[in-house]
């Protein structure tokens, strides 16, 4: 493998990884890092069965997974995660999906739901929000949910508490400049 594709993936591993903590660590999402504040509430009842997980894209276009899609039968009634206040409840591309805005740059959206509530609905964690329904890409018996912070998504299981403190580990082998791998002498 040519030594400048070696470079450019590993620049954008570190770029990927300095943007995760600068979310990590920003006052917005502080209450979102397990220990460092409450969690929210599963908005289920039952077990917590993620069945499809979160995977960030390369880009903001990119593919990817921007959110996750937990197991929850049709019909199931939905509580709100944490405080907020509805922003959005409607169809989006044949998706029924409600949004709420948490403050402080937190957004949640999720899909496929129905709802009565309109915007500028106030919930409090654990109020009723709606019921699981069908619609757009989510499998049936599966609700899709996202979260941004400060407009990018965000793991949401980092909300719920779910995921540990990430561990950085060497990812390959140095390279030389000229390709050599490091430490041999040609």
């Amino acid at each position: 493998m040519p030594f400048t594709s070696v470079r450019r993936r590993g620049l954008r591993a570190i770029v990927r990884a300095g943007l995760l903590m600068v979310l990590l660590l920003s006052p917005a999402a502080a209450s979102a890092i397990p220990g460092e504040g409450a969690e929210w509430q599963w908005p289920v009842s039952g077990t917590r069965e993620v069945v499809e997980a979160f995977r960030a894209p390369a880009h903001d276009y990119g593919p990817g997974h921007r959110g996750i899609d937990i197991a929850a039968n049709v019909g199931s009634t939905l509580q709100a995660p944490a405080d907020g206040v509805v922003a959005f409840r409607g169809v989006v591309v044949d998706r029924p999906l409600l949004t709420i805005d948490h403050g402080a740059g937190i957004v949640s959206t999720f899909e496929p739901m129905s709802s009565d509530l309109s915007p500028g609905a106030v919930v409090l964690a654990g109020d009723d929000i709606g019921a699981v329904a069908t619609g757009g890409h989510a499998a049936a018996g599966t609700l899709h949910i996202g979260v941004r912070v400060d407009g990018v998504y965000v793991n949401p299981m980092l909300m719920f508490g779910d995921v540990p403190r990430a561990v950085l580990l060497p990812c390959c082998d140095a390279v030389t400049p000229g390709g050599e791998p490091a430490g041999t002498s040609p």
